[in-house]
């Protein structure tokens, strides 16, 4: 517990922060980069470049700063899912520790009183605390279950499959033939891959360690996983991305790949039986589309409403799959799978949500019902507040965020996080 002291001291800085806030954190990023280069190798490159990750990080200080006598409440976990899967480890802290609060002190100048600096490194070292433990917890528990590990393992790639002409499936078995661990749908593996750099972020004649996380897209099982990764395209100055085209034209069958356990606590809750809404947009159909599927095994009796966004026929995955599950669960009455082909329906909408979400779902189950969001975060803003008008709420619509998290609390302030954003 911080002293009243100290949180009296760091809520006078949200002024500062407000103003300083990205300055800030920019200048850490680059400090602790050119001091430490291997963290790079933990750090995506494109999030750097863009000013999401140091806005990301902006936005978690100033919104700590705003609640810090709430800072017990401020759920961690999305974050120390990340951490497990980046493998972060209790000798980064004290180094990232310093940096960011040499980075303060270097562009708040004179503002950055000893009583200040103290009140922060107090902080620091209480939320550094809150992580390392959470961590110590998840670590041991992923290497302890039942076909769990430790770091990264080695996976081969057992086959591939083409889903839409920018969406390729590959599937992954163990190299050492042992049991793999199962995972809950909507968990994510992250996969390392060394490659040289591409130009943009780093040097062509360095190599350097990417890191992605992808959502596992079918049903857990004890054989493999699936990833179901889309070719990211370069657009004017956006450059391609650099791993999901390395795996497009380089990985084939037999190809080893390292990865970490499975993480993520964007997950569905098979333990009660109120109806599910599962909307998605693009690629952000796969964390839902493994939740649909081990819903539909576990609780067949379960209503669940699937509705899937994309531009139009041929960039649909999973054509034959949710096929046959149509088929499979027609005569129960319970699923309800619907395709609004932007093309020609136009974008998801309230109108297109309220038709397609009450299909098997009284207007009475309206205020129970389980929603999951996954998509582009202009897609998720849009779902969310239509969903909120049509009466869903809000504590039982959960999403998932691609790229960096930052673990805010409700209120609006000037650095909104993206959480912020989405759910206002």
């Amino acid at each position: 517990m911080l002293s009243q002291k100290s949180i009296q001291i760091i809520k006078s800085t949200v002024p500062l922060l407000e103003k300083y806030g990205v300055e800030i954190t920019s200048l850490f990023y680059k400090n602790m980069f050119e001091a430490q280069p291997q963290f790079l190798n933990i750090f995506n490159h494109s999030n750097q470049r863009n000013k999401k990750q140091p806005v990301a990080l902006a936005n978690t200080i100033l919104q700590s700063a705003i609640h810090i006598e709430k800072l017990n409440e401020i759920n961690l976990m999305p974050i120390v899912h990340k951490h497990v899967a980046l493998g972060i480890t209790p000798e980064m802290y004290p180094i990232v520790g310093a940096h960011l609060l040499g980075a303060m002190k270097t562009v708040m100048q004179d503002d950055a009183t000893p009583e200040i600096m103290a009140a922060w490194t107090e902080a620091y070292r209480a939320v550094a605390q809150a992580f390392m433990d959470a961590e110590e917890d998840l670590y041991f528990e992923t290497e302890e279950q039942i076909g769990g590990w430790k770091d990264t393992r080695e996976f081969a790639v057992d086959r591939i499959e083409e889903e839409t002409p920018l969406i390729k499936s590959f599937y992954f078995k163990a190299l050492d033939g042992k049991e793999i661990a199962t995972y809950i749908p909507g968990q994510y593996i992250t996969v390392k891959i060394t490659l040289p750099g591409d130009g943009v972020d780093v040097p062509t004649d360095k190599m350097r360690t990417y890191v992605r996380h992808y959502s596992l897209s079918d049903k857990p099982n004890d054989e493999y996983y699936r990833i179901s990764i889309k070719k990211e395209l370069g657009k004017n100055t956006t450059p391609h991305g650099i791993v999901s085209n390395h795996f497009h034209n380089n990985i084939k069958v037999g190809d080893v790949v390292p990865m970490s356990v499975p993480a993520g606590d964007f997950v569905v809750n098979n333990d009660c039986e109120t109806p599910i809404l599962l909307i998605c947009g693009g690629v952000g159909i796969n964390p839902l589309f493994s939740m649909l599927k081990e819903t539909l095994v576990q609780q067949p009796e379960r209503k669940i409403n699937f509705i899937f966004s994309t531009h139009c026929e041929s960039t649909q995955p999973f054509k034959e799959e949710l096929k046959q599950l149509e088929d499979d669960y027609k005569e129960t009455g319970n699923l309800k799978i619907n395709l609004v082909y932007s093309e020609n329906q136009g974008h998801i909408n309230k109108e297109i949500i309220e038709k397609y979400s009450t299909i098997n779902v009284d207007q009475s189950e309206i205020a129970e019902t389980d929603v999951y969001i996954c998509g582009p975060v202009p897609f998720m803003m849009q779902v969310n507040k239509d969903l909120l008008q049509l009466g869903y709420q809000k504590e039982n619509v959960h999403y998932e965020l691609f790229g960096p998290l930052t673990p805010v609390l409700e209120e609006n302030q000037m650095l909104r996080g993206v959480k912020n954003i989405i759910e206002n």
